[in-house]
């Protein structure tokens, strides 16, 4: 009886775990790591170079996310298609849709960016929050403030009556509400 309940508790555990799930994950590179890079992390992942889908906590030189992933990075770059949370690096970069906080020397979301990006260089497609760097850029400013020496949104209406004697930069600061 004992054996037949250690049994079925073994294959209840088992089938509760989907194949394409882990809660842990370590990579020397995309191909070369315990999971397959398709599989999605929801836990931790430390890193070489990682690339996965993923809900969890990623440390590494290179962490990279596919999908709609969500959590915390921490590298030395950190790149994602969609994320949602924190990416702190020297070069953090998000081809679509960036919501949360990303840190670090270059900071650029080619998506819609909402949230908080501090750097020395920020670049945001469409940008709605704050921006704090030495430059910062934005193709569409909307509900935000940029602060630093160099702030550019090409569509801040400010200057619209303008055109010969303003720029669409500002220094010190700019902002879209």
């Amino acid at each position: 009886m004992k054996k037949l309940l250690i049994i079925s508790a073994v294959v209840v555990c088992a089938a509760a775990v989907r194949a394409d799930e882990s809660a842990f994950q370590a990579s020397l590179t995309p191909d070369i790591a315990v999971h397959p890079k398709t599989t999605q992390i929801n836990g931790f992942a430390i890193n070489v170079w990682g690339e996965n889908p993923q809900h969890s906590f990623n440390l590494g030189f290179v962490n990279g996310s596919t999908g709609d992933s969500k959590g915390f990075s921490v590298g030395l770059v950190n790149y994602s298609e969609s994320y949602t949370g924190v990416q702190w690096g020297i070069v953090n970069y998000s081809n679509g849709d960036f919501k949360g906080w990303q840190d670090g020397w270059v900071n650029i979301s080619k998506g819609t960016f909402t949230g908080f990006q501090h750097g020395t260089v920020n670049v945001a497609d469409k940008f709605s929050g704050f921006q704090l760097g030495w430059v910062n850029y934005s193709k569409n400013l909307s509900g935000g403030l940029q602060i630093g020496l160099a702030n550019i949104a090409l569509n801040n209406g400010w200057f619209d009556d303008m055109p010969d004697k303003f720029a669409k930069g500002f220094p010190i600061v700019n902002w879209s509400f």
